[in-house]
């Protein structure tokens, strides 16, 4: 099929935008009413916009009438609580799915290669249509932390780490990237996460605030990314096994919930 995509995302699907001044903002996203949805990890959700304006994570292709992730509602009771964190989302004048806060609990990086998963934005979006990718705006300062994507889930060698200061401002696409965050807390990660329609007006956005892929890789231990691989792999054959025994077979993605892959 063939859409319209963004020419940033060409050759290495992801973008690194201006940092934030994400202190000079109010800590709305603590007002805010979040319901449990299992993603990558031990996670809630604070809805800002979702398929009809409820509070829920639905992927919109599970509602009636089914659709993509395009032309979300906003969530009146929390965007008022929020009305920085909607601009924030609205910055780049492209359209606008599923918004939303995500709460995650610190993990190891071990939890976070497992948990690895690809997002399935782009379901039912019309042959034509701007191709549907991830904005991700780190509202918590996880300078330890990082947002980690893979092209080959299962290959080191393609692995991209990005670190997650305050203000950090990434956007992915992230049906090509299997990705998750590695919190390493003591705190929760907070990060505003949108999903964007690519086509001009992103393409301006992009190049208004430098988006660029990231210039540097930091440093991991090679034993430790060999002995999460390994451990990984023991946890997958693990889990296929028992599902064997109860007659059903792995999906090839990580443990989460099958219609919603979001961080």
């Amino acid at each position: 099929m063939s859409y319209i995509r963004s020419a940033a995302f060409a050759d290495t699907g992801y973008v690194v935008l201006d940092s934030y001044d994400q202190s000079k903002d109010p800590a709305e996203w603590l007002d805010l009413e979040y319901v449990d949805w299992k993603s990558s990890g031990d996670t809630r959700f604070a809805p800002l916009a979702s398929a009809f304006g409820e509070l829920e994570c639905n992927g919109f292709w599970n509602h009636t009438p089914p659709r993509t992730d395009k032309d979300g509602v906003w969530v009146q009771a929390n965007v008022e609580k929020a009305p920085i964190l909607k601009a924030r989302a609205e910055v780049p004048g492209t359209n606008i799915g599923r918004c939303r806060v995500i709460e995650l609990q610190p993990n190891d990086y071990v939890n976070a290669i497992y948990n690895l998963h690809q997002d399935d934005n782009n379901r039912l979006n019309p042959d034509g249509t701007g191709w549907i990718v991830r904005g991700f705006f780190n509202l918590s300062d996880d300078p330890d932390s990082f947002l980690i994507l893979r092209e080959d889930r299962f290959d080191p060698a393609t692995e991209v780490r990005i670190p997650l200061p305050a203000g950090t401002q990434v956007i992915v696409d992230t049906q090509r990237f299997w990705h998750a965050v590695w919190q390493v807390g003591p705190s929760p990660r907070y990060c505003l996460i949108t999903s964007w329609t690519s086509g001009p007006e992103l393409d301006a956005y992009i190049t208004k605030y430098h988006g660029a892929p990231q210039t540097t890789q930091p440093a991991l231990d090679p034993q430790v990314v060999e002995d999460a691989q390994n451990e990984v792999k023991r946890r997958l054959a693990e889990r296929a096994a028992t599902l064997a025994a109860q007659g059903k077979r792995a999906s090839g993605k990580a443990f989460v919930e099958e219609d919603d892959f979001d961080d």
